[in-house]
């Protein structure tokens, strides 16, 4: 540790601010999904905004790095800093729901809430937030979502994340506490609290959240396809869109079918079957759907080439199967046979499962790449995807590493298209504090691969400069995607000059966004 982190730490510790640089705690702490950052110095897990600012403002002034952390599941480097010696925020015990307003159908949390524990409290009042969490919700904040923006729940329907915020209280590099927006109203004259969203942590840290509520709606359906022709299927899920029949759609190409055949623990599915079963209305209804789903196994993605699975919502049974008729009438003009619809069960009464998927089935390891293009490009965009990966097919077999590719809708006319890697490799420290233990316990202990990881590292380039070349845009940006490239340069320096004014030292988790504040010299912003 350096003497400045040292510092900072007596510094801390004296404040009553909690502070470690214990070596397991900060070994686990460098790694994401995917990288292992340069070392960091100390992790702070403040207890409240107060704590937050006090702590930052102190790093800062002792000249080392800031990095916000959320739940920790990023794989494009969002909070792996490149240089070694920076301050980690773990904001994890700021979890707090701090007001429901159900009368101006708003709710303030703290950032480390995670998007479970948001859904759990606000169940209980028959409330949601429109786009209401991600997939890996079980541990991803809200405060970090904010920061990477995100997609799932509700977003066939209401868009990402981002777009439920209306007030932020964000700490800047010296520690002032700055709050944005109206709780009421977004945006209130020119949309400074955007500038805070999606930024990957570079202007500041989030220390509360404010986002947009609605009633939770009562009745739900669903339906899944299978779809022998590729254009068909981004056709059909691009029109249930257009049309607002979906709260979630999303769909796998044939390689991921057969991963997601072999993916889970038969224990798994118990606990899903039963999660579902719970959910229905009467003991006859959930009987007959346990059986469903038993007799149907998993078979029913057995002959699925193209797999997509449409799931509604409103405010009545009747007009959510309303919902789903026009879908089906949709897939099933273009070619889409109906197959049972056990995914959409499954994963609409489990949406917070455990992230048991951030590891192959096999024990590989694993990375998504993504991109969201328009609609009217998806199927040309996947087209490269494919090709992409013929031309380095006979590598890929020598080196045992496959892919599979996910596809989902968000409200707007996009798609996005999510090809995941998985090539055979030792486990990283975050996978193995993330993993159920029993999960683990089947998979085998693979050895490292140097050869199968350099060819993984650069599929990702390849599938990185690919989504550029389509003008695609991304979530999590991090350290991975091209987002300083797609700005003209009038925008860059607008960027930057708005860096600078925030963080004048460049020391709020640097790197992100591959921007940097601009430099002045003589007076003059260069």
């Amino acid at each position: 540790m350096s003497t400045h982190a040292g510092s900072l730490t007596a510094a801390l510790a004296s404040s009553g601010v909690d502070c470690s640089s214990d070596p397991d705690d900060l070994e686990f702490h460098t790694h994401d999904i995917v990288h292992r950052g340069a070392g960091i110095a100390a992790i702070v897990r403040p207890r409240d905004k107060h704590e937050l600012a006090t702590a930052v403002g102190l790093a800062t002034a002792a000249g080392l790095a800031v990095v916000p952390r959320g739940g920790g599941m990023s794989y494009t480097g969002g909070y792996t800093p490149d240089q070694p010696g920076a301050v980690l925020f773990d904001l994890s015990r700021m979890n707090q729901v701090i007001a429901i307003d159900k009368d101006s159908m708003n709710v303030t949390v703290e950032a480390g809430c995670t998007w479970a524990m948001l859904h759990q409290q606000l169940e209980k009042h028959g409330l949601r937030t429109p786009m209401w969490g991600t997939l890996s919700g079980l541990k991803a904040t809200i405060g970090g979502t904010m920061s990477q923006n995100g997609i799932f729940w509700g977003s066939a329907r209401h868009g990402t994340a981002a777009q439920s915020c209306t007030a932020l209280e964000v700490v800047l590099a010296d520690g002032t506490l700055l709050a944005l927006g109206k709780k009421h109203l977004r945006p209130y004259g020119p949309d400074l609290l955007g500038l805070f969203l999606a930024d990957c942590g570079a202007m500041g840290i989030k220390a509360t959240v404010t986002l947009r509520l609605m009633r939770e709606l009562k009745g739900h359906a669903g339906a899944s396809f299978s779809f022998d022709d590729r254009k068909a299927w981004l056709l059909a899920a691009a029109e249930i869109e257009r049309q607002g029949l979906a709260s979630e759609c999303f769909g796998f190409d044939p390689f991921l079918n057969a991963i997601r055949m072999q993916r889970e623990s038969l224990a798994s599915d118990v606990r899903q079957l039963f999660g579902m079963m719970k959910q229905q209305a009467s003991l006859g209804r959930a009987l007959k759907e346990g059986a469903k789903v038993v007799m149907s196994g998993r078979d029913f993605l057995k002959d699925a080439r193209y797999s997509l699975h449409v799931l509604a919502e409103e405010r009545t049974e009747e007009a959510a199967e309303a919902n789903i008729a026009l879908a089906r009438e949709i897939c099933t003009g273009i070619g889409g046979k109906e197959i049972e619809n056990t995914i959409p069960k499954m994963v609409r009464s489990n949406p917070f499962g455990p992230l048991n998927a951030i590891i192959g089935p096999e024990g590989e390891r694993w990375v998504p790449i993504h991109g969201h293009v328009p609609h009217e490009r998806a199927n040309e965009c996947f087209t490269a995807i494919e090709d992409l990966f013929a031309r380095n097919k006979a590598e890929m077999d020598a080196l045992g590493a496959h892919y599979g590719t996910l596809i989902t809708v968000i409200a707007g006319g996009n798609t996005v298209l999510e090809p995941c890697l998985y090539w055979p490799d030792e486990r990283n420290a975050l996978i193995e504090g993330t993993v159920e233990i029993d999960h683990l316990s089947r998979l085998p202990r693979l050895v490292a691969n140097p050869a199968a990881r350099g060819l993984a590292d650069r599929l990702r380039q390849d599938l990185v400069d690919l989504f550029f070349a389509f003008e695609a845009a991304h979530f999590q940006i991090g350290r991975t995607y091209r987002y300083r490239d797609s700005l003209p340069h009038p925008a860059l320096d607008l960027l930057s000059a708005i860096k600078q004014q925030v963080d004048p030292k460049g020391l709020m988790n640097p790197g992100v966004l591959g921007i940097e504040p601009q430099r002045k010299t003589k007076g003059t912003v260069t």
